[in-house]
């Protein structure tokens, strides 16, 4: 059976979310950076990194939530995974676009203004990530300018990869409200029922 390592509150959402969209048999196993327990010799021979979440799968062993995910669509495909070379290129390419481009300033949004403790948050970094984030937010409405998905006609990993990053932002007090496209998008994503299994686990 297929071990996802890490908690519903971190990136191990994201593969959470997969899981749930494949219908496939998994087993979570709570692995919680807060407590330690990615530093622990045990788990670092599965992670060398001491990051979550970590994904095995038969002899596979595989970090980094989106990859995960990508690897996830391909094997156990359920109409999620790109149908041409070409889908698969912009599917590559919008999951490496949600890391670079649209993570940082989210998560440094995020932790300014909610995440760290009071005394440590930096109201002058969380303004600042929030305005770097209009421009990918912009290039992102651009793109869904009258389209329902980002690659295909249906809903695939690619929405799911970057709708899981940009899913951080009304945490981070960031309104999606000026990018109408992204905004409705984004209530497509989330009310898929998959995506509601996952965030059930949250407790």
């Amino acid at each position: 059976m297929i071990k996802l390592y890490g908690v519903p509150g971190s990136r191990a959402m994201r593969c959470l979310w997969m899981l749930e969209e494949l219908g496939i048999p998994y087993e979570n196993i709570k692995t919680n950076f807060a407590t330690g327990e990615t530093r622990k010799p045990e788990y670092l021979k599965i992670n060398p990194n001491g990051h979550i979440p970590a994904l095995q799968d038969g002899d596979l062993t595989l970090w980094e939530s989106l990859a995960i995910n990508l690897y996830l669509a391909r094997r156990y495909d359920k109409d999620l995974w790109p149908k041409t070379i070409a889908g698969e290129a912009h599917t590559f390419k919008w999951s490496l676009w949600a890391m670079t481009e649209a993570e940082e300033p989210l998560l440094t949004t995020l932790l300014n203004r909610m995440f760290l403790p009071e005394a440590e948050r930096d109201k002058a970094k969380a303004d600042d990530a929030a305005t770097r984030f209009e421009v990918p937010l912009k290039v992102l409405d651009g793109e869904l300018a009258g389209k329902s998905y980002l690659v295909s006609d249906g809903f695939s990993v690619a929405d799911l990869n970057v709708a899981s990053v940009i899913g951080w932002a009304p945490m981070a007090g960031i309104d999606l409200g000026a990018a109408a496209n992204v905004a409705a998008w984004m209530n497509r994503c989330t009310a898929r029922p998959a995506f509601g299994k996952a965030m059930s686990m949250m407790g």
